[in-house]
Parts: C-alpha cells; sequence; structure tokens
C-alpha cells in the first residue's frame, strides 16, 4: 500500500474535521456549490466522481472474464456473498440497528435515510482497492481481476434493481428515474470511458499505462477528498448535533463487513478452493465501491441526508477494518489449508 492508502481513515478524519468547520464558517459558498444541480444530479460532485472512479476502472481488464471458468468455485462463492447475502444482509442490519437498537438516539427524520445508504454501500462491490488487499494476502492475480470484471460487469445491471427492491422492502421510496440516472452516469458512462483509455495507453505500451495511471491515481485520491470535504460541509450540523452518529452507523458496517469475510472464506474452504483464491473471494465479499456508493447517496437523497453520510462511514472505516481482515486470513492460512483435500 502507498502512503496514502495507508492512512486513508486519517485522511479522511481530518476531512470531516476540515468540512465541517469551513461549513460554520463560511457556508454561502458551499451553498451555491450544492444548488449547482440538473436532474438533481450535483454537477460539481459528478466531475468529481467521474475523477475518482475512472482510475480505478481503468485497472479493470474486462478480458480476464475468459479466466472466470478455472477458478469457478471460487467465482461462484464471490458472487452468491457479493449479490445474494450482502445487500440483503446489510438491509438487515440495517433495520436491526438504525431502527431498533440506536433509534432512540438518532434523528427520527433519518433513519430510513441511514439505512438506505448502508444498502447503497453494500450493493457496490469492491473494485480497484480489493488488488491492494489480495497482494497483501498473495491471492491469486488471476482470480482477483477475473472476479473484479465478473462483478463490474455485474454490477451494471444489477446494482439498480436491487437498491430498488431493497429500499422498497425497507418502505423507503424509490426515485427509479434518479437511481437509473446515477448507474448511467457513476458505472456505465465511467466504465465505457476508462476502458477507451485503457486501449489508447496500451496501444502506446505498458510504460505509458504505468506512467498515466501514476499520474492519475493521486488527481482520484484528491478528488475523493474534496468532495468529503462539500459533504461535511453539509452535514456539520447534524454531527453537532448528534456526535455518535457515526459511530453508530459504523456497528453495522462492522457486523456486515466480518460476516460476509468469514462467509466466503468458510465456503472457499468447504468448496476446496486454495487459499490464494479464498482470500481475495473473502476481501472483495466484504469491502465496498464507496464511490459508487457516496455519488449515488448524493443523487438520490442530497449533500444533507443520512444516506450520504452512512456511506461516508464506510469510507471512514474501510482501510483499518479491511487490514483486520487481511490480518485473520494470513495468521490462518494454516487452519485453511489443513481442511482443503
Amino acid at each position: 500500500m502507498n502512503l496514502f492508502e495507508r492512512w486513508l481513515t486519517l485522511w479522511v478524519a481530518l476531512c470531516i474535521v476540515a468540512g465541517i468547520a469551513l461549513g460554520q464558517l463560511a457556508p454561502a459558498p458551499f451553498r451555491a456549490l450544492g444548488a449547482m444541480e440538473v436532474a438533481r444530479v450535483n454537477l460539481p460532485v459528478g466531475l468529481l466522481i467521474w475523477v475518482m472512479v475512472i482510475p480505478m476502472l481503468m485497472k479493470i481488464d474486462f478480458g480476464a472474464l475468459g479466466q472466470v471458468r478455472a477458478h469457478w468455485r471460487g467465482i461462484g462463492v464471490t458472487l452468491f456473498v457479493n449479490w445474494a447475502v450482502k445487500p440483503f444482509s446489510m438491509a438487515l442490519l440495517g433495520a436491526v440497528f438504525v431502527r431498533g437498537v440506536f433509534a432512540p438516539f438518532l434523528p427520527a427524520d433519518q433513519l430510513d435515510s441511514y439505512i438506505a445508504g448502508l444498502i447503497l454501500l453494500a450493493a457496490a462491490p469492491c473494485t480497484a482497492m480489493v488488488f491492494v488487499w489480495s497482494r497483501l494476502t498473495h491471492g491469486d492475480p488471476y482470480f482477483t481481476l477475473s472476479q473484479v470484471a465478473l462483478n463490474d460487469l455485474i454490477m451494471v445491471f444489477a446494482f439498480a434493481p436491487i437498491v430498488g427492491l431493497l429500499l422498497g422492502m425497507a418502505s423507503i421510496t424509490v426515485p427509479w428515474d434518479t437511481l437509473l440516472v446515477s448507474v448511467g452516469l457513476y458505472i456505465v458512462v465511467p466504465v465505457l470511458i476508462a476502458q477507451a483509455l485503457r486501449r489508447m495507453l496500451l496501444a502506446r505500451g505498458p510504460a505509458a499505462f504505468d506512467a498515466a495511471m501514476a499520474r492519475l491515481g493521486p488527481a482520484s485520491m484528491g478528488a475523493l477528498l474534496v468532495t468529503l470535504v462539500l459533504l461535511f460541509a453539509f452535514q456539520g450540523e447534524a454531527i453537532l448535533a448528534q456526535p455518535l452518529v457515526i459511530a453508530m452507523l459504523a456497528v453495522p458496517i462492522l457486523i456486515q463487513v466480518f460476516f460476509n469475510s468469514a462467509l466466503a472464506y468458510g465456503l472457499n474452504r468447504l468448496a476446496g478452493e486454495k487459499h490464494s483464491v479464498a482470500c481475495p473471494s473473502a476481501l472483495i465479499g466484504a469491502s465496498n465501491f464507496f464511490e459508487l456508493a457516496v455519488a449515488a447517496a448524493i443523487s438520490l437523497f442530497g449533500f444533507e441526508s443520512g444516506a450520504a453520510l452512512a456511506t461516508v462511514v464506510g469510507v471512514l472505516i474501510e482501510v483499518p477494518v479491511m487490514l483486520a481482515v487481511v490480518r485473520i486470513v494470513n495468521a490462518s492460512r494454516g487452519w485453511y489449508s489443513r481442511g482443503v483435500v
């Protein structure tokens, strides 16, 4: 991991402080930025999301889909956990904790919005960061690449229906037009642009591609931090009024991470997959494409919504929690190997 990735939690925490402070000291510029919308899509945030997402999507080689059959058991486990378990388990955890355990301590008018944010977070499987986690566990790079490519392809078609289904089951109004626009703007169009840029750069040689990625990486992370500052400038009042809201929203996310990673890890062991396959399978089942979740939450519910805040909590805890999962799967390598025939 590079320095920025290793200390992502610190940078996010600093963005929280900076955003809240700037929002309280100079609210007018942020309100002007928040008003720059077309069809409920905030234009500055839309641009920032593209800068964030496109470099990550450029790392994905959809040609790796041909390798899916080589590890069909691990791929099957990944797809099962990511699409049949993860979003639904998060919806359940959201109902238990947001509408149940923590309801007396949270603003009543934001409960549905918090649950919506948690669902958006769980319905977007991780893309680029899973390559980092896989490398730290000595995961099979070809399996990691093929599962990420397949998940991204499925996400184009499955994200909106799953989010719409779970929001409807939670009795939350589904703005279908905005949801479909978000999928187009933040998944379909960035994928097309990223793959076109990838092919153009690779045509010039691997060195040109690596050089471009080295320049685009910092821009991507910078766009993420600027987006977080904007978001917390709008969330300042809510956080100052309920300072423990972030900790309460972190509880279902943490449970979901450890539950889904353990489930994927265990199912791969039962299926007889190698440890180098089980690790990236467990890691992609636990982590999230939080950039997409943040963008969709802002588009669907707005900067000041509980949904936007819930997705950002996922960003805040991503690195330390995923590093904990990495340590667990590395430390249990011997136990895992003894159970694989």
